[in-house]
């Protein structure tokens, strides 16, 4: 409902005015309630003062100068999510914004994780409430003492990150430059063919050693997912003779889980990952990370010595990919906007996207005879109705009435409505007792919107 965005020069001092856009929600969307209880805003704003998807993706063409860097702070694994899909219902290509024209896109969220693991001095680090390391944007700007006056306001979170980046860029300046340079996938390629063991630093990894791990590739990821890799703390030993059914139980995350999970995770490295030799280990960050490099060692020498355990660690992500999608068979109906990753479009199709865009309202029909693609032939009404409303048919209308009826209320007790509603009553209830009367407002206005909205 929000992008904000500050164009920076590589010594991050800031270019020109800021960009700070609000954008229509449509009559098929409930926001999620708590969400809109951190940011404030509420639908009733986009709709008054916000611009269409479609008005947006176009200056999106604006902002996308070239040789563009697209910074955020976790911003390759949600907030690019986000961007992708909404090009993708908007017949813009929903991934060369980030490589075409020599653009490409970083990271700040692995880049603090890496310098609280590595190279931490001159920064300070903060703790949650239970005493464990945090990350967090808005902890990290407190202790830091940098402006962030509205935590999750999309502007302000953009401020945050440029300050913390900064402040990365002073105190560490060769870690930051080393992994500016590494964002690129081909940088990143590279580095794996000329490292067996090197650092890799996720969120997936746990806070006692600094979310950093030092591991090994194990296999190529079988759908083109960058690599398997190996934590190497973990003895091999414990799971080279287990069956692929074994070892895909141990991998299946389970929330709340005490039991460890298979020390594998992907590499994929079109998504800018932290990595770094372990020439860069000095010993105090040997010993915050608790390494021992002997177990390391030994535990390297067992893997190689296990000559079915990729085979089988394959296999079973194999088992894990088929239950998912069966599950994904019986509990959602599959819906064309989130369709994006089911196949890449046709070289026809893809040049057809501009010319969609720049058409008429009146020409939007007649594509559906022009594109192959079927989920295209479903994006365009859709597409005509979200961003083009008082130009639909007495027909049209109704469709997309019956299409905001069936996103709404399908699914009965677990349909969107409502888990909302209960979403809703169980924030007004207060049990923590936190609501303040602004909140409370914000609480009546998604009721009040929900209403406006249903069929």
């Amino acid at each position: 409902m929000q992008f904000a965005g500050r164009r920076t020069d590589m010594d991050l001092n800031p270019i020109g005015e800021p960009v700070n856009i609000l954008i229509r929600l449509s009559e098929d969307i409930l926001p999620d309630p708590d969400a809109v209880l951190v940011t404030g805003i509420t639908p009733q704003k986009t709709i008054t003062e916000g611009i269409t998807e479609a008005e947006f993706v176009e200056l999106f063409e604006e902002i996308n100068q070239s040789g563009t860097i697209f910074v955020g702070f976790n911003s390759v694994r949600f907030d690019d999510e986000f961007m992708r899909f909404l090009f993708w219902r908007n017949f813009h290509d929903p991934y060369e914004w980030h490589w075409k024209n020599s653009c490409s896109r970083w990271d700040i969220l692995d880049v603090s994780r890496m310098a609280r693991a590595l190279r931490p001095d001159g920064i300070k680090w903060p703790v949650d409430s239970e005493g464990k390391p945090t990350n967090r944007l808005e902890y990290l700007s407190a202790v830091n003492k940098l402006d962030h006056a509205s935590a999750h306001d999309a502007l302000s979170d953009v401020d945050a990150t440029i300050a913390l980046a900064r402040l990365i860029k002073n105190k560490q300046p060769k870690l930051f430059d080393y992994l500016l340079n590494m964002r690129g996938k081909n940088a990143v390629g590279e580095f794996l063919s000329q490292n067996e063991v090197f650092l890799y630093t996720s969120g997936k990894y746990p806070g006692e050693f600094e979310k950093t791990a030092i591991v090994t590739v194990l296999a190529d990821h079988p759908q083109g997912r960058g690599k398997l890799v190996y934590d190497l703390r973990h003895d091999p030993a414990q799971y080279t003779g287990l069956s692929p059914e074994k070892l895909a139980e141990l991998w299946r995350w389970k929330k709340d889980s005490g039991e460890p999970r298979l020390p594998v995770k992907s590499l994929q490295p079109n998504r800018c990952p932290a990595i770094a030799p372990l020439s860069v280990l000095d010993r105090p960050s040997t010993k915050r990370l608790k390494i021992n490099m002997n177990e390391i060692e030994a535990n390297l020498a067992k893997l190689k010595d296990a000559e079915t355990f990729a085979g089988n660690v394959l296999k079973a992500l194999d088992i894990l990919n088929n239950n998912r999608q069966q599950t994904a068979l019986i509990s959602a109906v599959s819906e064309v906007d989130a369709q994006l990753y089911d196949s890449f479009l046709g070289d026809g199709d893809r040049r057809l996207l501009l010319e969609i865009r720049s058409s008429t309202v009146q020409e939007l029909s007649g594509f559906a005879l022009k594109v192959h693609d079927d989920r295209l032939k479903n994006l365009l009404p859709l597409y005509k109705a979200r961003n083009f409303p008082k130009h639909l048919s007495e027909e049209e209308r109704l469709a997309w009435e019956e299409f905001c009826k069936h996103a709404l209320l399908a699914s009965g007790a677990q349909s969107r409505i409502a888990k909302f509603s209960q979403r809703l009553e169980d924030l007004s209830q207060d049990k923590l007792g936190v609501l303040t009367d602004k909140k409370r407002y914000l609480l009546e206005e998604l009721r009040l919107y929900a209403e406006s909205i249903l069929p």
